[in-house]
């Protein structure tokens, strides 16, 4: 069994930055793809980006374009989230997500095997 630890996550200023880490202790993590998702108070779990098992590949959603970074270092076992000019409404936890079903990354909550419990972000206005 896959346990993604999420690490990184805290308080910043509006328009200010941070960088979120997940690792995963699995000899098979250059096999899956990984995904950042995140939830707000009274909301749903939603879709923020994802890459692929190579890391060739990576999709955002449209509240992350031109904003965050996803990357996976396979010899590291770590994804990586970098966030810049984050605004308030990007508070919420943030989840990192394994997914063996769908090499290729997904923007499907359901297409994720294992998660992680979260890192907390909150941006201050």
């Amino acid at each position: 069994q896959v346990q993604p630890v999420e690490s990184g996550g805290g308080l910043v200023q509006a328009g200010g930055s941070l960088r979120l880490s997940c690792a995963a202790s699995d000899r098979t993590f250059t096999t899956y793809a990984m995904g950042w998702f995140r939830q707000a108070p009274g909301k749903e779990r939603e879709f923020v980006a994802a890459v692929s098992w190579t890391g060739d590949n990576t999709y955002y959603a449209d509240s992350a374009k031109g904003r965050f970074t996803i990357s996976k270092d396979n010899a590291k076992n770590t994804v990586y989230l970098q966030m810049n000019s984050l605004k308030p409404e990007d508070t919420a936890v943030y989840y990192c997500g394994v997914s063996w079903s769908r090499p290729m990354g997904s923007q499907v909550r359901y297409d994720y095997d294992y998660w992680g419990q979260g890192t907390q972000v909150t941006v201050s206005s």
